[in-house]
């Protein structure tokens, strides 16, 4: 019986001893064969990837749902990030997006694999979520980064174009899951949500589109440990979707969370204090960030319920059946204006 090389001894070792954060798991599996070859085959790609990019990969990092993320080592000792995203999560805006930042606002790349969904990344510092800095703070942080990657050029492939009308695509998945969870969530809060997207889809003019980040939570965000160009703010952004869409969703996605903060004060007058501050700080129009976060904290909520994740998505809920009863007309006319576009 032939005995296993030193490689392929090694190889066995770490796929008896890799673990995949449950939640990516989870988003793995529900891609069925697809995810399923992905897990079968990713003790097999991180070998390839030590050999291929002269690194030594260490265990993986919690933070990371798109993927299995982990900490690597150069081979001069640097640190870095190993990436290797989900097939649907790899997609097509977020390896091109990362490339033609160049850094602007993004973390750095420092090795790709494009049809292997691979990426070597420079080594960041803590999240935004974990530096105890109020709401206030952080979206000051989020936006003043934003308004940076909202710079990065267009690409001329089909890569950006998916999500040019994200507000109807939003509406078939809330109204398709909605359906199939068991209508979790009240009508007055299923027709909100479907009303903003309406709106939302109206108002979509593709001159105003800009490459957004597509998920720019407080998680998303990262301290550079050194100052550098293009992370003015002292953070750059990691994880974008990259597509086209009005910067004003970016800002929805921001304003959605903060459940914590909405469910323990005045639900209301707090979201309507995060949103002005968003237009404010963005020059964004107030009722287009409000929409598109209320129409993202139901189509969020639903997400997580279909994916298992019922805790995680029950303060989702609960904000959104809140809100569901605030007036549609949030603010006065002014600089950013009150009424649909």
């Amino acid at each position: 019986m032939r005995e296993k090389s030193h490689e392929e001894g090694r190889e066995a070792g770490r796929e008896d001893s890799i673990e995949v954060p449950p939640f990516v798991r989870r988003r793995a599996e529900r891609l069925g064969p697809v995810g399923e070859k992905w897990l079968a085959e990713l003790p097999m790609l991180l070998a390839d990837l030590e050999r291929q990019w002269s690194v030594v990969v260490g265990p993986p990092l919690r933070a990371g749902a798109g993927g299995y993320v982990a900490r690597a080592r150069t081979g001069n000792g640097g640190a870095a990030v190993l990436k290797l995203a989900l097939p649907e999560a790899a997609g097509a805006g977020q390896i091109p997006t990362l490339l033609r930042a160049e850094g602007h606002g993004y973390v750095h790349v420092l090795r790709h694999d494009t049809d292997r969904f691979a990426l070597l990344m420079e080594h960041l510092g803590e999240p935004l979520s974990e530096l105890a800095l109020t709401p206030e703070r952080q979206i000051a942080v989020l936006c003043a980064t934003l308004r940076r990657a909202w710079r990065v050029p267009r690409s001329p492939g089909p890569a950006e174009t998916v999500g040019e009308d994200k507000a109807t695509g939003l509406a078939v998945l809330v109204e398709q899951l909605w359906k199939e969870l068991g209508r979790p969530c009240s009508v007055a809060a299923y027709d909100r949500a479907m009303a903003y997207a309406e709106r939302r889809a109206a108002a979509h003019r593709p001159s105003r589109a800009v490459v957004v980040h597509g998920d720019p939570h407080p998680d998303n965000l990262l301290r550079v440990p050194t100052p550098r160009a293009g992370a003015e703010s002292g953070f750059v952004f990691v994880d974008p979707d990259g597509f086209l869409a009005d910067p004003s969703y970016d800002l929805g996605v921001v304003l959605r969370d903060w459940c914590a903060e909405l469910l323990a004060g005045d639900a209301p007058r707090l979201a309507r204090r995060y949103c002005a501050l968003l237009a404010e700080e963005s020059g964004a129009d107030a009722t287009a960030v409000w929409e598109w976060g209320y129409l993202e904290r139901v189509s969020t909520a639903l997400h997580l319920l279909a994916l298992g994740a019922e805790a995680a998505s029950r303060p989702y809920f609960e904000t959104a059946e809140i809100l569901a009863s605030t007036d549609t007309e949030l603010f006065a006319p002014g600089p950013h204006g009150s009424r649909p576009e």
